[in-house]
């Protein structure tokens, strides 16, 4: 399923969406998932690939990236509960951006009710 795994840890929400981006551009990676910590200032971004192209993902954004990040780190061939644990987090994040649970979206990402028209 997932040949490697790549892991940047960061400080800052731009700094990751940078980090993202730059590891998107270099290489064929897809990103998982993420997850924000502390309020945002820490930011794990983890991308899945062919492991040179996670190598190479991680290591440019390491090097070329707006901020150097906290921690990086590539598994290759993750062990099956690995797989696990990060498929929980992108449950999660699935689970967050759902339409139906709007309860956690921001007011202006909300549907719109309909317009009741008065008789």
């Amino acid at each position: 399923m997932y040949n490697a795994l790549g892991f940047i840890e960061i400080s800052g929400v731009t700094a990751a969406v940078d980090a993202l981006d730059i590891m998107c551009k270099t290489a064929d990676v897809e990103l998982v998932t993420w997850e924000r910590k502390l309020g945002g200032r820490l930011v794990t971004l983890v991308v899945t690939g062919e492991v040179s192209a996670v190598n190479n993902a991680v290591e440019a954004a390491a090097k070329n990236g707006l901020r150097p990040p906290v921690a990086s780190y590539v598994i290759a061939r993750p062990h099956p509960e690995t797989i696990k644990m990060v498929e929980l987090s992108a449950a999660r994040l699935k689970c967050k951006n759902a339409p139906d649970n709007t309860s956690v979206m921001a007011p202006d990402m909300r549907p719109s009710e309909p317009v009741k028209k008065s008789k």
